[in-house]
Formats: C-alpha cells, structure tokens, sequence
C-alpha cells in the first residue's frame, strides 16, 4: 500500500500530520485483543467525521478510548474543536453547552437522559482499506480542544489548545519517555481520555509517536492485569496515585512492566517506592496542568527535584511561578511557589501561596500536612483544608476528611500532636469511607466543603 502525504503538508509549513506512521500497518491502538492498523484507524476517522454536522465544537463523550480518539480525530478533521468538559456530570456537560452555543454532543454509548443535541456515535466496524495510504494534515493554529479544569481549587477555567501546541508538547513527553523506553512501547491508561493527562499520554503519544494504546480504561486491579496481559511488550502504565495506591495493596501479579507514570495529585516518596518494588519497574511522576500540559518529570523514588523538559524555563514569582514553554503562546501563570536549581533546570516544590498557613505567627503548608496526615498508619486517603470562614478571633480553621477504618479520631489526632504543630491540628476531623475524588483521582473543593457541611449538620453522608 503507497503512503500518500496530503499535499498541503508539504507546501505549507503551517500545517502539522494528524497522525505519524511511517506504515500504513503501523499499530496505533489495541482493541478487543486485535491490532488497529494506522490505515484501519484513518478509515474510521474518515466515517465518523462525514457523519458530523456542521458545528463549530462538539464535546467528546466517548468513554471507550478508541471511541475517543477516532472522535478526537474526527471533530479536528473537520475543522471543529473538542470540547472537553472537567467530568461527564449533566451539570458540567451543560455549563459547557452553555458556554458554546449551537454545539453538538458526540457520545458512543446510550444515554439514559442525554444532554441536547446529542448524537451516539455508528459502531466502528472493520475498514475495507484502499490502495492509498493518505496521512490527512491540520492547520496548526486550528483550536482542536478546549480542556476544561477539574475545579480542584476553585471553578473550572476554559484552556484553549491548538495543533501546534499539542505537537509541541508531546515532543517534550516522547523525549522523557524514549530516554527510558527507546522508540517503540504500548500503553494500557487507567485516567480518562478526557482529562489533560489522559489526552497527552494515551491520545496525542499514540498520534505522534509510534506508541499503540489499549482501548479500554480498566479500574479495578484485576482488569489492569487483564489490559495489560492483551498488549505486547514493553508496556507502560499510565495512572494516578489513588489507582497505583490500590493495586500495590490489592497483591495483584501484573505482566511484566517496562514503566509506570503517575500525575494529577502527589505522589508520596514511600508510593512510588512500594509500587517499584512491587512491580518490578521505575515510576516516572510527571508534573504540568491543564493550562500548560506536562512540563517536567523526576523518579520520585530517588529524586525529589523536578527536571524540566528542553525549552521550558520557570521563573518564580511572588505568588507562584511563571511557566515559559515551546507548547505556550506566552509565559503562564501557576499557583505553585518554586526554588530552582543546577542553573534552573531543576526544581523543588514549595507549596502554593494559597496553601500556605500562618495562626499565631507559625507557618505551615497544608501540603506537607497532608504528607504527615497520610504518613500515619492505618490512613488509606485523607486530605487538610482550610475552611472559608474564620472564627470568633479572626482564624480560619484547619479540617481533615481521613479514610482510615481501623483508627478513631482521637488515635489520627494523638498521631498527629506527634508530628505538627498543635496549632495546625484540624478541626473538625470527619471520617468516611472514601473521600470524593473525581475520574483522575483529585478532589474538587467544593465536594469536601459539602462533605464537611453535612457532617457539621449531624448527618452522616455515606
């Protein structure tokens, strides 16, 4: 089969591939235990995309991987954007509908209660290929996504990407990940394809680089085992602490692993030692944010300091850290304090101004006491806040949720006069059974200071 390069590729420089093969067998996703060809995969995307109507955005619902990424590419050839909402909750579909409007929905399964103009996705049936292998290519200013923020700390914000970010971007992740796997792997994800991280490691590396992804999304350890048992080797694990959490408890054996990722919330040092000697393979923690995609990685089994990727220069600032990138159109501001070192290549967290905690002239950051938090045996997840509203002296209190089953209040509150300040003890100090972590493992603000409300109400919220 000829490989045919769309000819405006090689005219104008303004225009990037959609996908790189150097094959028209070239692998780009597993699926249903079978290979999906790159000219197998061009055909779906051609299908989807002459079934889209005229829109300027759609948002991308597909919850299977593959669904995704061929709706992914489907919206971009047509010179739509994808949408990209912080959950599939009806209320965060609708603010986004909202904020788009005449938008349509691109979804691959049923809905019981489906948002406005919503369309299910045709089944993706085996492509009868053609002779010609035409790799499409993309305007490299089009805004091909709009990723919204999982609110974590406040509403979620709209960020605008376009091809040549995206590009950009995951060159500096192929770089970080072929110095420790060389050219060729397969991912198996456990995060939503959605969400930045999920985009960036199990959708654009398997676009742009000759990676193939598993389709599914396994969540339970038992079914990570099994995606990862139906993909070749060298394998690379791309998840979160909450999940790496559960499968080094659960003793499940995986198949054997080339690497393992972690993002979206902290990865403690005694985690990713557990996980390497559990699994047999290094954990690479990468560090960025849906405003300026991964920037930086470190081994957090050995390194505390952050390296930063080729081009991307930090510079710290009074209340946080300006972030220059080739994927940036302009330097973007973070909430995150800094210190840098080796000529500023590297650098150690500090917190984040907003978590920084002075009562009494004492100081602390609500992340380390969160580190000390679950440091305790017998916490499984907790998490310190500070709360809205000051007292009768003008303090603003410190609180807790813990998932801890086997301790009391008094035993996590005993644990902790050992380990803080009694100034920063949290109080309240509310135990559940599961704090509410979204898809990617973070916890929107919002929710706990519900959470913490209905437990201040005297009602018991599981």
């Amino acid at each position: 089969m000829a490989i045919v390069y769309d000819t405006f590729q090689q005219e104008a420089p303004s225009r990037l591939p959609l996908l790189f093969a150097t094959a028209a067998d070239r692998t780009v996703a597993w699926r249903d235990g079978a290979a999906v060809s790159a000219a197998q995969f061009l055909g779906h995307v051609r299908q989807v995309a002459a079934q889209l109507p005229a829109t300027a955005a759609t948002v991308n619902l597909c919850e299977d991987r593959y669904a995704f990424l061929v709706a992914f590419c489907a919206i971009v050839l047509r010179g739509q954007t994808n949408l990209l909402p912080s959950s599939r909750a009806p209320q965060a579909v609708d603010e986004v509908m909202a904020a788009h409007p005449g938008c349509h929905v691109l979804g691959d399964l049923p809905l019981d209660v489906a948002p406005p103009r919503y369309q299910r996705m045709s089944p993706l049936e085996a492509m009868v290929e053609s002779s010609d292998f035409v790799l499409p290519s993309i305007d490299a200013d089009q805004v091909v996504a709009i990723g919204y923020t999982s609110g974590s700390t406040g509403a979620p914000s709209a960020n605008r990407k376009t091809w040549r970010s995206f590009h950009a971007s995951t060159a500096g992740n192929l770089q970080m990940l072929r110095a420790e796997l060389g050219q060729r792997f397969e991912v198996v994800a456990t995060v939503p394809p959605q969400h930045m991280y999920g985009i960036e490691m199990s959708v654009l590396l398997p676009l742009l680089g000759d990676i193939g992804i598993h389709a599914g999304r396994p969540f339970f350890p038992a079914d990570v085992a099994a995606a990862l048992a139906e993909v070749p080797a060298p394998r690379v694990l791309v998840t979160t602490p909450v999940h790496l959490r559960a499968l080094v408890d659960s003793g499940i054996a995986l198949p054997p692993l080339a690497a393992m990722v972690s993002a979206t919330a902290p990865l403690s040092r005694e985690l990713a030692l557990a996980a390497e000697q559990r699994f047999g393979a290094p954990l690479l923690e990468v560090f960025g944010s849906t405003e300026t995609c991964v920037f930086a990685s470190r081994r957090a089994s050995v390194q505390e300091e952050w390296s930063l990727f080729d081009g991307v220069q930090l510079h710290p600032q009074p209340d946080g850290t300006l972030v220059d990138a080739p994927q940036l159109d302009d330097a973007v501001a973070l909430a995150d304090l800094v210190s840098l070192h080796d000529g500023g290549r590297r650098f150690r967290l500090r917190g984040r101004r907003a978590d920084l905690l002075e009562i009494a002239g004492k100081r602390a950051s609500l992340a380390d006491l969160t580190r000390r938090l679950l440091a305790i045996p017998g916490v499984r997840d907790g998490v310190m806040l500070q709360l809205d509203d000051a007292d009768t002296i003008g303090v603003r209190r410190i609180a807790a949720v813990v998932v801890a089953p086997e301790l009391d209040e008094h035993m996590i509150l005993d644990a902790l006069r050992r380990a803080i300040d009694p100034l920063f003890l949290p109080r309240p100090l509310r135990l559940v059974d599961a704090l509410p972590r979204n898809e990617t493992g973070k916890l929107p603000r919002a929710a706990l200071l519900a959470l913490l409300q209905t437990a201040s109400e005297g009602h018991s919220p599981n």
